[in-house]
């Protein structure tokens, strides 16, 4: 079939299969945390996965010459390196896991799209990016969705603690987008290099505060299962393809692809976790998502123009 409509030998065909591809790995990461999690204290839980999968790239990272790009880095630029991966991986990962030990997948999924709003009004007052009117537009627009999806708001007390996390865990990943588009303005060091050595930093804050805090308790070999696939094939390989796939599709693209997740998260939770919608947070839900990919590709528009 993909030979008949041309996308066997199109480059571009790849890209966007293999990029699919990378989002669904990433989709399916939410349905096997929440498995996990039945098992595995969250702190311990994220800084196991990230930390077995900074040792899978750091054969790359050591044969690729990150060595000598890290060696060449003046202080503000280990700084800058460091505080990522404080940001992105110890605090955004971890609230992630501890949002989810509380949340149903849907809720986690829907509060963290609320991410690209936040980057949008960042990035006015940190990097001088005025958001343009689709941008604005997808802000209203997504904040209906989210009042929609959650009205009306009644938090359980029992949740209390997974909301308190992810709306840290949303202002941190915003935090960490700007931060990391900030790095990468600069241009001196390759994207393997700054997911691997802030991955490195990111983990170990996580693994001792776990460890510190909730210990590690006698895991099956499922949780050990769970453990490794996350960090070998939706980690380092689901990565590791994405940035390959950044070399054909264009920053539009892969920015739509990305937000499919916002779709299929909700659809593998439905299926495998046995969480239910209703008609009204299914409607705040398409808004809210609609909503995050107007500002999205608000900032394209503006970047393109």
């Amino acid at each position: 079939m993909f030979r008949l409509i041309g996308w066997q030998r199109s480059p571009h065909g790849t890209a966007v299969l293999q990029a699919l591809f990378v989002t669904f790995l990433w989709s399916t990461s939410w349905v096997l945390i929440k498995i996990g999690l039945q098992d595995i204290p969250p702190l311990t839980f994220a800084g196991l996965r990230y930390g077995l999968a900074f040792l899978c790239l750091l054969p790359f990272f050591w044969r690729g010459g990150g060595v000598a790009e890290v060696r060449q880095l003046n202080r503000p630029g280990w700084l800058r390196l460091v505080a990522l991966g404080i940001i992105y991986y110890a605090v955004t990962q971890g609230t992630q896991f501890v949002g989810l030990a509380y949340l149903p997948a849907v809720t986690v999924n829907v509060m963290l799209g609320f991410t690209s709003v936040v980057v949008a009004l960042l990035g006015l007052g940190l990097l001088g990016e005025r958001p343009s009117l689709w941008q604005w537009l997808g802000i209203f627009v997504a904040l209906a969705g989210g009042l929609l999806y959650f009205y009306p708001v009644q938090i359980p007390q029992a949740q209390l603690i997974g909301f308190v996390a992810v709306a840290v865990g949303v202002l941190a990943n915003a935090g960490s987008a700007v931060l990391g588009r900030s790095i990468n303005r600069k241009g001196h060091l390759r994207p393997l290099t700054v997911t691997t050595v802030s991955m490195g930093i990111g983990s170990a804050i996580l693994l001792i505060a776990g460890l510190g805090t909730q210990g590690l308790p006698t895991l099956s070999w499922q949780s050990w299962a769970i453990i490794g696939w996350l960090a070998l094939v939706n980690t380092a390989v689901a990565f590791t393809l994405w940035n390959h796939s950044l070399r054909t599709l264009s920053a539009m693209e892969s920015s739509i692809i990305n937000n499919t997740m916002a779709v299929q998260i909700p659809i593998l939770a439905v299926i495998f976790l046995g969480e239910r919608l209703n008609g009204r947070q299914v409607l705040g839900l398409v808004v809210a998502i609609v909503g995050a990919l107007l500002v999205q590709l608000g900032r394209r528009r503006v970047r393109k123009s």
